[in-house]
């Protein structure tokens, strides 16, 4: 009977649990469904070719972006955008359905080119993987969509097969165009929508987008006089790319080419910029095409000063970071006690030295082998690791020999650290057991300078080791090699 109850209860927790996840994931579909079809009507009202296509088409990065973060689930919320976007403009049931085919087929065939050959939403964090992108998600799957939907469209007989390549051209510019620009915007932000920036990052910030917007407007928006306003100026806007592409990261290029896209689309529509020609559809082309050139590089060049930073702070770690136990070195402990010397002359605070020497890594080697005394090594940093806070600084000073840097501690604290230091290698089960002494000196008690603090730890194990045994004031307890505490 308990069994019973107990199924039941479990099924219908279970059949709970898939009935939110549903109503989750058509909650999901909707949203894109509704994001699509707005942006679509945004994109048509720029449709001068043809009511169906435009030079200037938002969706196709949405969708593509949707599938790139979300997954191909969710298709259904593209094509039924798509949908709605066509059957309430101009067209049929019938050519509606076409176009929307054409639309979903494009995300989804973009988005497994990009998964397969440009890491998928990875894809802005390395220069080559965006070329991947341009090209396959720009370029190849973007025709897709503009042959479906334009032969929809002539087969419905709402544009003439004499109009083909013209409508052709505009409708693939314009996914293009979408996919280089909307598709990097929303994925880099949906990844990591978080702010990082410091007070000199976030001023830095504002003054370029003031800059994108001031020389957006001059180069577009008719602020230069009227004898030069149609002047091909376009490079100015080049350099504050390469400044957000130097200074911050892919993601915020991708927001600068956002923005001067939206200033040179209005722009170009009222008649002002180097692109505008005879017709509203001609401008829009090419500007479409200086956009998507200028996004692929900016993105590139962003990605490629990313993967610097990373390599050089990589570069910095290993420089800093001994590679067995993994903590800091000697190079990089004398740093942060220099750092911390200074800091405490400013401030008064006190700190403590901890030097720590490993008893027996001759015999443990000889008599283990270098594999198991290289574990020794980690076993130790570890308990190190355990016994300090994110502030504090444990390192490999050299050979067996180990130093703790404890920040806002005095000797009587640096005591019971190194306490607890013991305490858990007495606790540690492995074999073979392991002994530390431990040394200590404190700022400004024991020494001032660096050279100072080290010779009174250095002192301070030194007197250990003759004695045998920390003495009881101290309150150490001393493992020795049968990990059995001295009393």
């Amino acid at each position: 009977m308990f069994l019973k109850s107990y199924l039941h209860s479990n099924r219908e927790r279970q059949h709970a649990m898939n009935s939110s996840r549903s109503l989750r994931k058509l909650a999901l579909l909707v949203l894109l469904a509704v994001i699509y079809l707005i942006a679509g009507k945004l994109g048509l009202r720029l449709a001068f070719v043809n009511p169906s296509a435009t030079a200037v088409w938002p969706p196709a990065g949405i969708a593509l972006a949707a599938l790139l973060v979300l997954g191909y689930q969710v298709w259904p919320g593209v094509f039924f955008g798509a949908f709605l976007v066509n059957i309430t403009t101009a067209g049929s049931v019938a050519t509606s359905v076409g176009i929307a085919m054409g639309n979903t087929l494009e995300a989804l065939a973009g988005c497994y080119l990009v998964n397969r050959f440009a890491h998928g939403h990875k894809a802005f964090s390395r220069a080559q993987d965006i070329f991947r992108f341009a090209a396959l998600a720009g370029l190849v799957s973007t025709a897709i969509s503009a042959t479906l939907g334009v032969t929809s469209l002539c087969l419905g007989g709402l544009a003439r097969w004499s109009e083909y390549g013209p409508i052709w051209s505009t409708w693939w510019l314009g996914d293009a165009g979408g996919a280089l620009v909307i598709t990097p915007l929303l994925v880099l932000w949906l990844r990591d929508p978080r702010f990082r920036w410091n007070r000199a990052q976030l001023a830095e910030a504002v003054i370029l987008l003031t800059s994108i917007f001031l020389i957006g407007q001059n180069v577009f928006g008719g602020f230069f006089p009227s004898s030069i306003r149609n002047y091909p100026l376009e490079f100015l806007c080049i350099p504050f790319l390469i400044w957000a592409a130097f200074r911050f990261s892919p993601r915020e290029t991708a927001t600068a080419v956002f923005v001067i896209a939206g200033i040179a689309i209005s722009g170009t529509l009222a008649g002002f910029g180097p692109f505008v020609r005879g017709t509203k559809n001609e401008s829009l082309v090419l500007l479409q095409v200086y956009v998507s050139v200028s996004a692929v590089i900016g993105l590139a060049l962003a990605a490629l000063v990313s993967e610097r930073k990373e390599i050089e702070e990589k570069l910095q770690q290993l420089a800093a970071t001994d590679p067995v136990t993994s903590l800091a070195n000697y190079r990089r402990f004398m740093e942060v006690l220099t750092e911390e010397i200074k800091r405490s002359q400013r401030t008064g605070s006190p700190f403590a030295v901890l030097l720590l020497d490993l008893d027996g890594m001759k015999q443990i080697n000889d008599r283990h082998g270098h594999l198991v005394g290289n574990r020794a090594l980690s076993r130790l940093s570890a308990v190190l690791q355990s016994c300090g806070r994110n502030i504090d600084t444990a390192a490999r000073f050299g050979g067996d020999e180990f130093s703790m840097l404890l920040l806002d501690t005095d000797g009587t604290a640096a005591r019971q650290v190194a306490r607890r230091v013991s305490e858990r290698l007495a606790a540690d089960q492995e074999e073979p057991p392991l002994a530390v002494g431990i040394g200590i000196s404190a700022y400004p008690s024991d020494g001032e300078t660096i050279e100072s603090l080290l010779e009174a730890a250095d002192r301070d194990l030194y007197q250990m080791k003759r004695s045998g045994r920390w003495s009881r004031d101290r309150g150490i307890v001393v493992v020795r090699q049968n990990s059995q505490p001295i009393p």
